[in-house]
Order: C-alpha cells, then sequence, then structure tokens
C-alpha cells in the first residue's frame, strides 16, 4: 500500500523521555505501543508510546519498518524492514537505543515479519530469494552477545512469504506464503497470472508439516492471528478485479482444513479486496481487522462468526489486543481503543500523534 506523506515528528522528538529498568518500566503502566512512523521529510521512525500519549522513545532508522517483534525475556525488539527493505533494527526498549542494524545476506531482502523463538536465542525472519524472485526463505539468525547473527536459511515451501508466526507449542512454524514474485529493489509483481499463495505449517528445521490454498488463485495470503487453542486467522489481499469475489479473511480451527471466514457481502465489499493487520483476544475469544483502502474496522465472535463492529475508521493500519479490547492505529486519523467488554463496542480515541502509522503495531 503507498504511504501518505506524512508530518514532521518534532514535538514528538521533544517529547521522548527515557524509562529505566525493564521490570520497573512496566510495573503499573500502561502497555507500550511500539510500531513504525514517517516523517514529512522522508525520514523514518522506530517509536514507542504509552496509551496516555506519552513517549517512551522515537529513534531515527535508515529504512521504512513495518512489523515489530519482541524478544520473549529481554528488554529487546526488531523492527523489521518493509519490503524489500535489506535492513532491520534492533532497538532497546529502556531507551530506545539502536543496538544493531541487521543486514539481510547477498540477493536475499526482507518481507516486513519475522518471530523470536521461545528460548530467546533464535529469530525467524520472511525473505525474498531474488536469484530465483518470489521463493519464500526464513532466514535464521542466532541471538548471541545482545546481536544477531545469520546462520542459515529455510524454505516457506512457497513463494513471496509475508508474516510468519508460531503455533501455541512455541515450536510450530506459520507461514502466510503470499504467492506472488517480486525482484530485488521492486514491489512490482511478476506473476498475477500464476500466483501461488499458500498457508503453511512447518517445523523449525524447514519440514514441511501442511501447505493449504484457497479456492481463488490471486487471493493473496498475507496476515496471520493465532489464537491459544491454536486456531489460526489469515487476512488476505486480492490481486484480481476489483469486482470478484474474495476471501478476505480466512480460518484454520483446530483439526480442520483452511477455509474462508463467514463475511457478509457488505463487510467484504467494503474492504475494497484490501486487509492489513488482523488480531485475536483470546480471553474475549474475539478476532479484529483493519481494511485500511475501505477505511472500516471490523470485530467479529471467534467462534460464532457473529459480527460485534463494523466501523468508519479512516486508514485504519495496526490492531493489537489489550486486557478490555483492542487498540488500533491510523494512518490518516486517530488512533483509538475499543472497549468490548460489553455487548455495545465503545471506541475512544487515544491520545497518541495522530495519522501516519505503519500498518503494524505491537503492544508490549
Amino acid at each position: 500500500m503507498l504511504r501518505r506523506h506524512v508530518i514532521g515528528l518534532g514535538s514528538l522528538l521533544l517529547g521522548a523521555l527515557t524509562f529505566g529498568g525493564w521490570t520497573l518500566s512496566r510495573k503499573g503502566k500502561e502497555p507500550l505501543v511500539l510500531s513504525a512512523r514517517d516523517d514529512a521529510d522522508g525520514k523514518h521512525y522506530a517509536v514507542g508510546y504509552r496509551l496516555d500519549g506519552s513517549c517512551a522513545f522515537a529513534t531515527e532508522v535508515g529504512l521504512r519498518c513495518h512489523d515489530v517483534v519482541q524478544h520473549p525475556s529481554l528488554p529487546l525488539v526488531l523492527f523489521v524492514a518493509r519490503r524489500p527493505g535489506r535492513q532491520s533494527y534492533l532497538i532497546d526498549l529502556n531507551d530506545g537505543r539502536l543496538l544493531q542494524t541487521l543486514d539481510s545476506q547477498t540477493d536475499r531482502h526482507f518481507y516486513g515479519h519475522g518471530v523470536w523463538h521461545k528460548d530467546g536465542e533464535w529469530l525467524y525472519a520472511t525473505e525474498n530469494d531474488t536469484t530465483d524472485p518470489g521463493r519464500g526463505l526464513l532466514g535464521v539468525y542466532r541471538f548471541d552477545g545482545e546481536r544477531l547473527s545469520h546462520t542459515s536459511e529455510v524454505s516457506t515451501h512457497g513463494l513471496g512469504p509475508h508474516q510468519v508466526s508460531w503455533m501455541p507449542d512455541g515450536e510450530t512454524l506459520v507461514v502466510a506464503n503470499g504467492g506472488i514474485r517480486t525482484e530485488a529493489e521492486s514491489r512490482v509483481e511478476m506473476n498475477l497470472d500464476a500466483m501461488e499463495p499458500s498457508l503453511v505449517l512447518m517445523r523449525r528445521d524447514g519440514s514441511l508439516i501442511s501447505k493449504e490454498t484457497l479456492p481463488q488463485q490471486m487471493n493473496s495470503v498475507r496476515h496471520l492471528a493465532i489464537a491459544e487453542d491454536g486456531t489460526i486467522v489469515a487476512g488476505q489481499q486480492y490481486m484480481g478485479d476489483a469486482h470478484d469475489r474474495a476471501d478476505l479473511l480466512a480460518i484454520k480451527r483446530p483439526g480442520q482444513p483452511f477455509q474462508p471466514f463467514p463475511l457478509a457481502d457488505e463487510q467484504r465489499l467494503a474492504m475494497t479486496q484490501y486487509t492489513a493487520s488482523v488480531a485475536v483476544h483470546n480471553e474475549l475469544r474475539l478476532v479484529a481487522l483493519t481494511a485500511p483502502r475501505g477505511n472500516r474496522f471490523f470485530i467479529w465472535d471467534l467462534d460464532s462468526g457473529a459480527v460485534r463492529l463494523d466501523a468508519p475508521l479512516p486508514d485504519c493500519a495496526g490492531v493489537g489486543a489489550v486486557k478490555d479490547g483492542f487498540v488500533v492505529t491510523s494512518g490518516q486519523g486517530r488512533c483509538r481503543v475499543y472497549d468490548c467488554r460489553q455487548e455495545r463496542i465503545a471506541g475512544t480515541p487515544l491520545d497518541l500523534p495522530p495519522a501516519f502509522w505503519d500498518n503494524h503495531l505491537h503492544l508490549a
């Protein structure tokens, strides 16, 4: 998705503050919203904000980032480069210090997503093999001495991998293969007439467990949310005709095949063939989805499929679960928090800087 021109971050930088040790910084405080933002001059930032609007850090980085992945036990996060970026950034959550600029290997670039293994020693990042454009890889990186180093790579058993996540066992990887070939330094699709999107479950050693597809070849599987019971929810971006009926939200429940999530035509049409971020709230058994091109935000009951919320939200971007519901950022408007504890879901604007947030967020 093309990103808009962005306002400056002068006030954001002036408001930055350093917080102390990891335990103290989290105790009694609101979640830390981590995401990527740009400014009007084209500069890129990795930022962290509390829900009350206070800024923890705003660190300038060389390339625009996409997803944010948190180390399981240390106050560290990796801001992963947006496709086809070749740099990702390891950030100290205590003060926003840039600890490492992680460069991709020769003939590789990042696809915007990654995951840490639960032991904190290994990181897996979705990558493109530019010698065979679109051939999906997971770059395998070892964390040692506060630095990541590339050790190997394994196939994602598909083309154009986007998001990678863990199943609840913490050992089985889930990969959303978008199915699209792109060359180095390019976001131009090379194979729309021969796309191969898929949902893959695989072991850490690269061995394939399962590979499933949706009926439409041009329905690119992009983003994932995994529930504690092993339910997988996937958001799609349809690359075909704007008038085609496409399954833009899909689900794989334990022991069942990968299949469309029940959407009303009104909701599907409002998405304009494009979804961005998806999140699951385990305690409330809800699934939330952003559709930035349609300027709509949705929440459904994960078990029944009933619509809980269908609301306008300009260029809605990242979404993440908090205790009482969901936090949603916006590329063009106010960020919001949605309280989902009652039958009627209530949205409230947050004091976070308005607009120009990337399509993903992480809540630390």
